[in-house]
């Protein structure tokens, strides 16, 4: 054992059960794994584009804040197609983020800060302030071949605060990320 023994791993596990609950499941959520949870959270989720099978791009989140990393999953889709909430909210942004169209959805009851689940490159097809359901049509796909090495897709975000997290939590899957408690080498 290292100088921190056995407390040392626990400690570990305790940081991911607590990492793990903050994130992918709150107190009032409902059954199984989600992204957070608070009453009338739990069930409908849909995938915005396709299927899991769709997958381009892992969520990959960067070790600081400011540094490199990809803040989302890509999914493979065509130019024109229906983008779906998935997850039911309000639309609350519907618009240009640096010339891009973008589509985000927060979720009320999903904890504090709401989760919120961002969908780009999407032009909105319904107005700010609407509520949604799960796998309701939220806008259309743009063109936009630069983000997905040359191809189209869809770049679906999910966040809370300003700290992103991996959208495929909404489904029970996604990357467990274990921190160390005070800094040190873990």
């Amino acid at each position: 054992m290292t100088g921190r023994g056995w407390f040392g791993g626990v400690s570990v596990v305790v940081a991911a059960v607590l990492v793990l609950s903050g994130t992918l499941g709150a107190p009032g959520a409902s059954g199984g794994a989600g992204a957070g949870g608070g009453p009338g959270w739990g069930g409908a989720r849909a995938w915005p584009v396709g299927g899991p099978g769709g997958v381009l791009g892992r969520f990959e989140p960067p070790a600081k804040v400011w540094a490199a990393g990809h803040r989302g999953v890509d999914l493979a889709a065509a130019p024109g197609v229906e983008v779906r909430a998935a997850a039911p909210g309000v639309v609350t942004f519907s618009g240009l983020v640096a010339g891009r169209p973008v589509v985000s959805v927060s979720h009320p009851g999903s904890g504090s800060p709401p989760l919120r689940t961002t969908y780009l490159p999407v032009t909105g097809t319904v107005p700010v302030g609407t509520p949604v359901t799960a796998g309701q049509a939220i806008g259309l796909l743009a063109a936009h071949g630069r983000h997905c090495a040359g191809r189209d897709c869809l770049h679906w975000g999910l966040l809370r605060g300003s700290r992103y997290l991996d959208p495929l939590a909404l489904f029970g899957a996604g990357t467990a990320r274990l921190l160390p408690l005070a800094g040190g080498d873990g």
